[in-house]
């Protein structure tokens, strides 16, 4: 039985080394490519809905946080069914070693909006730009497994996050700190990923 134990955990220990070599390829570039429009039409609504976020920012945080776990759930949906079937042998590895990379970065940014929210209201024009800087850690962290050049779409998170703290005050909470960022940024994502799929299937 001991000897069984044994195999079973050499076998558990192969997996996951193998899920670690190798490039994820659970996220679909269609799909990114859909929250990044949908991160643009949530900046258009705001733009004609909310023209002074500052002074309602239950209404702000509402279209945000809807998109985000909108899109969220649609990704995670895609992610699972796409790692089924892509990563078939070992899609449990890959898909729990793509969430342990970005869990901290969501966990992060749950966190610090509920604090600057109960404790410094007041900072609140500052979220658009944290979230930025918090989602590219989570993009920086998912690089070692996903194709080289999303370092590039880390980079642009954390530009378009540091810029939008560097606005200061109310123009920070301005829709299209979160479209264009956002927006652009998924698109981008979408790219390097649907060009790596070519160049796999080139290979193929």
């Amino acid at each position: 039985m001991n000897d069984l134990y044994k195999a079973l955990g050499d076998i558990s220990r192969i997996r996951r080394q193998m899920a670690s070599t190798t490039e994820f390829r659970g996220y679909g570039p269609l799909t990114l490519a859909a929250t990044g429009v949908f991160a643009i039409l949530a900046a258009a609504l705001q733009a004609s809905w909310l023209p002074d976020p500052a002074h309602h920012i239950a209404a702000y945080l509402a279209i945000w946080v809807t998109t985000a776990v909108f899109s969220a759930a649609l990704t995670g949906a895609q992610m699972y069914a796409r790692t089924r079937r892509i990563h078939s042998g070992v899609s449990n590895e890959m898909l729990r070693m793509a969430v342990e990379q970005f869990l901290p970065s969501v966990a992060a940014g749950l966190l610090i909006t509920i604090v600057l929210l109960r404790y410094v209201p007041l900072a609140a024009w500052m979220l658009p730009g944290l979230w930025q800087v918090i989602f590219s850690l989570g993009v920086f962290s998912s690089c070692r497994f996903l194709p080289h050049p999303m370092i590039a779409a880390g980079a642009w998170y954390l530009l378009t996050g540091l810029s939008c703290l560097a606005i200061g005050g109310n123009p920070a909470l301005s829709p299209w700190t979160m479209g264009i960022s956002y927006g652009a940024g998924q698109l981008m994502v979408a790219a390097i990923l649907l060009r790596s799929t070519s160049e796999v299937a080139d290979e193929t």
